[in-house]
């Protein structure tokens, strides 16, 4: 009888462990399984999940949350930020002139209509620069209306050899090679072709007026079935002061462009739900990388 009632107690004592350990496991699935739930949507901007509040572990994700998003509305208000700053900056630069110019012409003029200064290359002056006014408020909603991709599926050596094609002329001329080199076969991505070629004409323009001399593409399959796509030039390197503002709108470290190339290209990979990035720039070379989901 007294061997019964121990067997009966070893049993339950093993059938309680038993039980606690497949809690435990079942509790660590969960949490596994929001913490992969987290990391999804972080990775895409989604921020708008809360977890409940019942536990430690539920309350240490909300605060991780919490974390990333004010880190999002610093970043996103430093955007803005420095987005005005250039806005002022450039429109500035064109009205200050016109409006001196303009005061001149008229506190230069007498009661029959006659001026000292040379009225007609005056107004030349200001239509001008009020024309270059409109060229940049055109460039701005250029860059406010990206249209939303339509979609298809693209081989990627297809695309590469369209996109090199296109640019032979203006990259030979400028003593330069533009190679593809996919390192896994039969490649693709699910894109709109016109804005993805946009984007490897502009990472290619650029290559060249930074007097690059090797332009080389590669693409590979990353974790996820990611589409990897490095696009690493041998010109000028970036100045470290301007790599984490060059994808800021309208800010430029070449004489003559418009600044909005690499946003555009950064706001067409997001419509992609893509992401764009200067991995390196450096005497050595300078890479971006494009990754397709």
């Amino acid at each position: 009888m007294t061997f019964t009632l121990w067997q009966l107690i070893g049993t339950a004592i093993i059938v309680a462990v038993v039980v606690a350990v497949i809690a435990v496991v079942h509790t660590r699935r969960k949490d596994i399984r929001k913490v992969a739930y987290m990391m999804d949507a972080l990775e895409d901007g989604e921020l708008n999940f809360r977890f409940q509040d019942k536990n430690k572990f539920n309350r240490t994700l909300n605060r991780i949350r919490t974390i990333f998003e004010k880190q999002r509305q610093a970043h996103e208000q430093d955007s803005w930020t420095k987005l005005i700053r250039v806005l002022t900056h450039e429109i500035m630069n064109t009205v200050a002139p016109i409006s001196s110019l303009s005061d001149a012409l008229a506190k230069s003029m007498d009661e029959n209509g006659h001026s000292e200064l040379d009225v007609k290359e005056g107004l030349e002056t200001i239509s001008d620069s009020s024309k270059n006014l409109i060229d940049f408020v055109q460039t701005y909603r250029q860059l406010s209306g990206v249209a939303r991709p339509i979609k298809k599926a693209l081989v990627l050596q297809d695309l590469m050899n369209q996109v090199i094609s296109l640019n032979s002329e203006f990259v030979s001329s400028s003593g330069a090679i533009c190679t593809y080199h996919p390192l896994e076969p039969d490649l693709m991505i699910y894109a709109d072709e016109g804005q993805i070629s946009q984007i490897f004409i502009n990472l290619i323009k650029n290559a060249v007026q930074a007097e690059a001399k090797q332009i080389r593409i590669t693409a590979k399959l990353g974790a996820d079935d990611e589409v990897i796509i490095q696009v690493a030039n041998d010109g000028k390197p970036i100045p470290v002061s301007s790599q984490e503002q060059i994808f800021i709108p309208f800010y430029t470290t070449k004489k003559e462009g418009s600044g909005i190339g690499l946003s555009i290209s950064r706001q067409i990979m997001r419509n992609h739900n893509g992401s764009i990035e200067l991995l390196q720039s450096n005497a050595a070379q300078t890479i971006f990388e494009l990754r397709f989901r």
